[in-house]
């Protein structure tokens, strides 16, 4: 889907489960995008939890060609701040959402970006794990954690 936020179009995928309590937001990580298996495993697990899932590019498909070779935007926590502002503004104004109370995933310069956000917030680091995680089991603790907490704060509001 298209979602028009910050004066930009950005590419995006949302998937709302029947009887859904809350929507979760993506704001993935440095040279990452919405298609990143790491990211569909969580949004994944999460709607199997009964929530809602917004991945969505930080960047337009002009905007990702030019990091690709500068790799400048990529760290430009300010633009994806408000980037992400923009799609939660659009999540707001949209009636089928509107009612979801939102939460925020975010790995690398993504956690920079949601954290400029006032909410509870938590940081978890995974002992042992790279930034990949592609350690064994690392993948599933992230996915596990986040599931829990977004239950329970998501739950609450």
């Amino acid at each position: 889907m298209s979602i028009d936020a910050a004066g930009v179009t950005l590419d995006g995928d949302l998937a709302v489960p029947e009887g859904a309590r809350g929507l979760v937001i993506f704001a993935h990580g440095s040279g990452s995008s919405r298609l990143s298996p790491r990211n569909r495993s969580v949004a994944g697990m999460l709607r199997e939890a009964g929530l809602g899932t917004l991945l969505f590019d930080l960047l337009t498909p002009a905007e990702a060609a030019i990091d690709a070779r500068t790799a400048h935007l990529r760290f430009d926590i300010a633009l994806l701040a408000a980037r992400l502002v923009g799609v939660t503004d659009w999540v707001g104004a949209a009636s089928e959402m509107k009612h979801l109370p939102v939460g925020y995933f975010g790995a690398s310069t993504g956690a920079a970006a949601a954290r400029m956000r006032h909410a509870v917030k938590e940081l978890v680091i995974i002992p042992g794990a790279g930034h990949l995680f592609e350690e064994p089991g690392a993948m599933e603790q992230v996915s596990d954690h986040a599931r829990r907490w977004f239950q329970q704060y998501l739950g609450k509001q």
